[in-house]
This record gives C-alpha cells, structure tokens and sequence, in this order.
C-alpha cells in the first residue's frame, strides 16, 4: 500500500467481506507468535520516508514502511540515536520459514520496518537503563478494523493529546490497527563507549556483579552474561570463559573515568576494557542475539523475569536441552532448544516458576499453532482485551489469533 488511504479502502474492503487481514510491514517477524490463517495480506512497506526530523526538538516522524536502517542512518548524520536500541532480529526469525522448515538456500534477508519494530515493541540491551520502546513512542497514526484513521500523541515531547493509545498500539502486533505514522523521541548519541569485561562467573555471580554494576552511580547502559559457548561467538570476547559486560556511554573523559572506577570497585580478576569500537560490535552482536546461534531447526524463546531469577531459569531449561544467554542484568533470558511441545512446556514452567513472562519468538508453525506462544492473562485482563479488540476491530480481521487463539 502506498498512502493511507490505500490502506484503508483495503480493510473496508475486506471488513465488508468478512475476511481476515495479514497485516505486516517486509515480513521480517512472520515466524513469530501465533501463525495468522488470513485471505488477504496487507503490507506497509511501500508507505515509506521520513516525514518530519527536528534534531534540535529530539524528535523523529517516518511512515510505517520506513526501513529502519533508514531511519537509524539519518539519526546518526545528526549525531543522535534511537533510544531504546532496537534489535534486528532479521536473520534469526528467518531460520524457519512459514511452513516451519529451514530454507534450503540462502536467500536475501529483508529488512524490517519501523512500523514492525513498533508493532512488536522490541528492545535492545539499553532497555534496561533507558525503557522499553512503548516509551519512546510520541506519537502514532493508524487505521483501525473499522477503516478508520485514528491518532494519537503527537510531536512534541511534552503532549498531552487525547487518550494514550501510542502504549495500546505498541506491542500490539497489528491485531488492533495498522500502524501507518510513527513520531519517536530520540537522544544525542554517546560519543564513546566502553565495556568492562568479567570473565569467568557463573551466571549468580555474573548477575550478582551486574545488580551491582547497575545500582552503582556510573551510568551502566548494558549489563549482560554469556556462557563460554555463547562468548566464543562474539569476535571481540575473549574465549574459553563466561563473560560478564557491562557497557557505560558517554563523553570519552567521563566514559574512561567511570569505567575505571567500576573496574576497581568490582575488582574481579582478569577483566579487560573494551574500547568504542569492540563495544558497539559486542553489543550489537548481544542485542541481535547473536550469542544464541540456534540450529535452523530450533525454536527460539525470550523469558523476561526480575534480574535475579535470571540464572535459575537457565538451569532449570537445561534439563530440557534449552541453553541460552542472559541480557537486561539478568532480565531478559534469551533460549533456544528442540522444536518440541516438551521442550515449550519446560521453558513455560520455568518463566512461571519464576513468576515471569515468555515469548515463543521461533518455532515451526505447527507447533506455534498448539502451544501458548505468550502467557495467558487473568480473566479480568482477557476480558479488557476482548472489549479493546471488539471496539477497534470488530470484525475480528486484524492478524485474528496472533497472540491468542481465537482473539
């Protein structure tokens, strides 16, 4: 679709027709979540540019078909960045394809869409000191499941306009509305980073230096644990041990004084400073999940629990052939294993367990048609949903069951 309005004839159209809508931007998260049985696809992806970048304001306005990469280039030739660190999850989400088997041949990884990054409120490393996405999320425009156009927020930072569906829409995985217009505030970008390498922790103690690290006065804006496999796959990490990172960004004086400080406060034997380059390719690398290196044919979860219950779910999924890495401070675990209902079982009771939340990001889409693919909400919460869902959609076109069967 390439205006709005396209795209609202479209879901009029199909509303009239009673036939559900795969709703998408390039397609880069198809294999996410519940699999969408729809008649007819709707994609943003031609409804792309920026339409509004005010670098002394802090803030940022692209059509929802805007590669991200588009955006983040245009953001760095003014020196400034995207908050919250989006994760490109391209390539691992591409490790299986609709039908749930790997590609035979390499094909071209297609690049997501700001739009797509919104929808599914993805965060990187930096959430833990900066927020989530959602909060990051000025403004929106979107059209409904009753074909019409609504908006919210707006550009400037301090706006009070209407009713806060930015939060509502962001994390809603196109079952609610097509997001077509983003206004994102963004920040001057760090002119340095530096991470302090710990080797050789286990993961309590890992996590144990990073709640440190992170309740410290020095800014920490990364905090992350990788098991020896996990580290030997990130070029700039030392290999054959664990590694603990913590990242801190900022002026290089105030970069190269904190992280002295930090160094000397932790003092673990071994550690090694990182300078500005090695730490932006070790964390992209983190933020990407590129430590996770599943098998094509593995399912791939995100657990998010309290920092120090990070550790006890990775031990409890390895009993299940589930390994894995740990982000956010020990927040945010990062899972792969057999593509098995088992082996979802496992990954589910030990979130729960935790008193934590999952999301099943990979797997075959036969198995993420069975399984819970992310927790179910207490009756009241659900109840809200089925209201919030009617009202927007009340045809029920919108990615029906993306998150829930039959929702």
């Amino acid at each position: 679709m390439t205006s709005e309005q396209a795209i609202v004839d479209a879901i009029a159209d199909a509303a009239r027709a009673k036939e559900p809508v795969l709703v998408q931007g390039n397609g880069t998260k198809a294999g996410m979540l519940r699999p969408v049985q729809a008649a007819r696809t709707l994609s943003t992806a031609a409804l792309s540019g920026i339409t509004l970048y005010a670098p002394k304001e802090l803030i940022i306005s692209a059509w929802a078909g805007t590669p991200l990469t588009e955006v983040e280039a245009a953001l760095a030739e003014a020196g400034q960045h995207l908050i919250a660190e989006p994760p490109d999850l391209s390539a691992l989400l591409g490790g299986t394809s609709q039908s749930g088997t790997p590609p035979q041949t390499p094909v071209q990884t297609p690049v997501q869409t700001l739009g797509g990054v919104v929808a599914a409120n993805l965060s990187g490393p930096r959430r833990v000191a900066w927020g989530a996405m959602r909060d990051h999320v000025m403004g929106v425009r979107a059209v409904t499941g009753r074909a019409e156009i609504i908006r919210s927020g707006g550009r400037v930072l301090k706006n009070v306009t209407g009713l806060d569906l930015c939060k509502l829409l962001t994390g809603s995985h196109g079952t609610l509305g097509v997001i077509t217009e983003v206004t994102l505030k963004v920040l001057p970008g760090p002119e340095a980073a530096a991470t302090l390498v710990l080797p050789g922790l286990d993961p309590v103690a890992g996590v144990g230096a990073l709640s440190a690290a992170l309740g410290s006065p020095f800014g920490v804006s990364g905090a992350a644990w990788l098991p020896p496999e996990a580290a030997q796959r990130v070029a700039a990490l030392p290999s054959g041990a664990s590694a603990t990172l913590i990242r801190i960004e900022d002026f290089t004086e105030s970069v190269t004084y904190r992280i002295g400080r930090l160094k000397d406060q932790l003092a673990i034997s071994g550690s090694v400073v990182l300078d500005t380059d090695a730490t932006r390719s070790v964390w992209r690398a983190v933020r990407d999940a590129v430590p996770l290196d599943p098998a094509p044919d593995d399912a791939v979860w995100r657990v998010s629990v309290r920092p120090s219950a990070g550790p006890a779910v990775l031990a409890a999924v390895q009993k299940a052939g589930v390994s894995g890495f740990l982000d956010w401070g020990g927040g945010l675990a990062w899972l792969s294993g057999p593509a098995t209902t088992e082996t979802h079982l496992a990954v589910e009771a030990a979130a729960l367990a935790t008193g934590g939340t999952w999301t099943l990001m990979r797997a075959p889409e036969t198995m993420r048609g069975a399984v819970r693919v992310i927790p179910q909400e207490p009756p009241a919460m659900a109840r809200i949903a089925r209201e919030v869902k009617a009202a927007m959609d009340p045809a029920g076109i919108l990615n029906p069951g993306r998150l829930y069967a039959g929702l």
